[in-house]
């Protein structure tokens, strides 16, 4: 059976029975997804599960625990005990939420230990055919004639294209009034119509659509150029350096998980990261593999707490 087809049958891969040995892993391991199934994280950890089922010959449950922009999830794999059988399949929304909500039942910075930094998405400014910039430049100066003039959409409150937009005005000084919606395909289906001119939109949502000459992308908000449209240059090429914004996606583990624990599924998934079935599966999802060291994916954390706190203070945001 191929990967493709072992995720589709479930969330529980079956295996042949795990060693009676008492070394790790001795018994079913648990991947907590804090989003619903077919998202991005959750098509990577059912990906990975299969995989680490097949070579740690244990069984691995993908649990989709569901509610609060991903708090429920978290909450409950903060709750698990940390004895290396239970991770977190966590994305961006981990680094966002904290800035948004006073009270959390988990502490963002103490309550993980971070395991691997899986791997990016670019996210994209895109605007509507009918607006008139072709540029960056000319999409800054136009929004500098017209100060609260322009509307941009996002998928809701507080999500990360919203707080990605409210970035880039702090950083170019420049004014646009929100249109939140329910989901990603309402907000770019009507700056396709040109209700509203502008939007931050992850690579994967706003590709087919850019392809198709239904809008135009202006920027991207990654460091380097992307693949799929070389011509189009980075926020940070367009003169505004601090404007690096990533959709990410990392595995976490209860705080106090064992230090050999951590590494071995950081050894273990830095290794999936390479197979190119694996790489396939990642870029059909608009996703650039990561990996690297558990201190990669913790210092990515530490920063977004810090960056996305700061973005909400300065905009008074307030969740919906």
């Amino acid at each position: 059976m191929n990967v493709l087809a072992a995720i589709g049958l479930g969330v529980v891969f079956a295996l042949p029975a795990p060693s009676q040995a008492q070394d790790y892993p001795s018994r079913t391991i648990q991947f907590i997804v804090p989003y619903t199934s077919g998202t991005t994280a959750d098509v990577l950890a059912r990906l990975l599960g299969t995989k680490i089922a097949q070579r740690w010959n244990v069984p691995v449950v993908v649990d989709n625990k569901v509610g609060a922009s991903g708090v429920i999830g978290t909450e409950a794999a903060a709750n698990a005990a940390p004895d290396g059988y239970t991770f977190l399949f966590t994305a961006t929304s981990y680094g966002t939420v904290p800035a948004l909500r006073a009270k959390l039942p988990y502490d963002p910075a103490k309550s993980f230990a971070s395991v691997s930094l899986l791997g990016t998405s670019a996210m994209t400014l895109v605007v509507s055919n009918k607006f008139p910039a072709a540029t960056m430049h000319e999409f800054v100066e136009q929004l500098k004639k017209q100060p609260g003039v322009v509307n941009y959409a996002s998928p809701g409150t507080g999500t990360s294209q919203h707080l990605a937009m409210e970035l880039f005005k702090q950083e170019t000084g420049t004014n646009m009034l929100h249109v939140p919606y329910k989901g990603t395909a309402g907000a770019l289906n009507d700056v396709v119509a040109g209700h509203v001119q502008a939007s931050v939109a992850s690579l994967q949502s706003a590709t087919s659509l850019v392809q198709g000459g239904k809008m135009r992308m202006l920027g991207v908000m990654s460091r380097e150029r992307v693949a799929t449209f070389p011509q189009v240059p980075t926020l940070v090429e367009s003169g505004y350096p601090n404007l690096l914004v990533d959709t990410w996606y990392g595995v976490m583990a209860p705080a106090g998980t064992p230090p050999a624990v951590v590494g071995r599924m950081n050894a273990e998934i830095n290794q999936l990261l390479t197979l190119p079935d694996v790489k396939e599966l990642m870029a059909r999802q608009g996703v650039e593999p990561a990996g690297g060291p558990p201190e990669k994916l913790d210092s990515l954390v530490r920063s977004e707490l810090q960056l996305w706190a700061q973005v909400v203070s300065r905009g008074k945001i307030v969740a919906d």
